[in-house]
């Protein structure tokens, strides 16, 4: 029997399958607005018989975006527009999370097919903020966060908890990763504090570890919790693996659920790019600090996606380029492992005939 295609619960929540769609950003939003864009890109991925579909970097404050074309989740108009999407991604069968996230020092950039330099205030851009004012190479010099703008980022992230929920979301996902604030304050590489923020690793954890904790409290006790961490900067004297190892066991403590593991991202450097390269850092998170993980990183076959999560390495798999060259990635992966219909996987009755050999 595939153990991609049975159940997983967490907390309330029971999900169809392990076959989870990754965060990723379209830059297609205008005033923080998902449209029919965002409407059919994440809906495709829920009738394609993903389990749990996750929304791009959602930011908890204008500020927060990456781009002018991100996102966001600070207003009730926002919410309202994500309610239909979330209502659409239900009716298929299939969970919805939103992926709560402040960009920091990596803020007001254009999209990547523009060319991902800095935006002008002038032309809808902003300064950024980060821990301390050293710039990510190429962008913006950020200010660095006070007590209150610290405060601030704290109490957005539970106030867009709360909203997220009255949205109808099912699950709540933390963005530590990537280079963006929460992981700026993880890294050495980033964070130059000298103030409680900064220094030890006591003191570098403490931002998120008070931003899980305040959305932990905001919200009721069986919404699953997940953050997305990078589990190295892969540059010498930055964050890594065994930082994220302690780092996991904490969150946990906190009442964290699943630990998305990602790389990279907080500086330049060279990636052993491969099929499931990330994978290994899933795996020793879970055998080490024991919390549920998820595995990303190049998973493309149903066959690397089955092993992966049958062999003990993450309890699910998050998928993004593999799913947006195929929406129905989950529908053929399925039909591949030769998983009957209605077993973790709902076809859609117009799409019935496809499941047939």
């Amino acid at each position: 029997m595939s153990q991609l295609f049975t159940p997983i619960t967490l907390r309330d929540l029971t999900v169809r399958n392990r076959v989870w769609v990754a965060p990723m950003c379209q830059y297609s939003a205008v005033d923080g607005l998902p449209d029919d864009w965002h409407l059919v890109h994440l809906g495709s991925f829920a009738r394609g018989g993903a389990g749990l579909v996750m929304t791009e970097a959602t930011a908890v404050l204008p500020e927060g975006r990456i781009s002018p074309a991100d996102t966001g989740l600070w207003n009730e108009e926002q919410r309202v527009a994500w309610a239909r999407i979330v209502d659409f991604v239900h009716a298929r069968g299939a969970a919805a999370g939103i992926q709560l996230a402040h960009a920091g020092r990596k803020g007001s950039t254009e999209p990547p097919w523009v060319g991902r330099g800095g935006v002008a205030d002038e032309d809808g851009g902003w300064t950024p903020s980060g821990p301390s004012a050293s710039a990510y190479p190429g962008l913006r010099e950020p200010l660095p966060l006070d007590a209150e703008g610290i405060a601030r980022v704290v109490t957005a992230f539970g106030d867009t908890a709360e909203r997220a929920l009255a949205a109808g979301f099912d699950l709540l996902e933390v963005h530590a990763a990537h280079g963006y604030l929460l992981h700026e304050f993880l890294s050495p590489l980033s964070n130059e504090r000298t103030d409680e923020y900064g220094g030890s690793f006591e003191n570098r954890c403490r931002l998120l570890l008070e931003v899980v904790r305040e959305v932990r409290r905001r919200v009721p006790v069986g919404v699953p919790v997940v953050v997305r961490i990078s589990a190295t900067d892969w540059v010498d004297d930055g964050w890594d693996a065994d930082d994220s190892v302690v780092l996991a066991a904490l969150l946990g403590a906190e009442g964290v659920d699943l630990v998305d593991v990602s790389t990279g991202g907080n500086a330049p450097a060279r990636i052993p790019l491969e099929p499931g390269y990330q994978v290994p850092f899933a795996r020793r998170v879970r055998q080490e600090a024991g919390l549920p993980t998820g595995a990303v990183g190049l998973i493309t076959e149903a066959k690397q996606a089955e092993e992966g999560v049958a062999g003990g390495a993450a309890d699910v798999v998050l998928l993004a380029r593999a799913l947006l060259r195929d929406p129905h990635w989950p529908l053929r992966a399925a039909h591949e492992l030769g998983v009957p219909v209605g077993h973790g996987v709902d076809w859609p009755d117009q799409y019935l005939r496809a499941s047939l050999d």
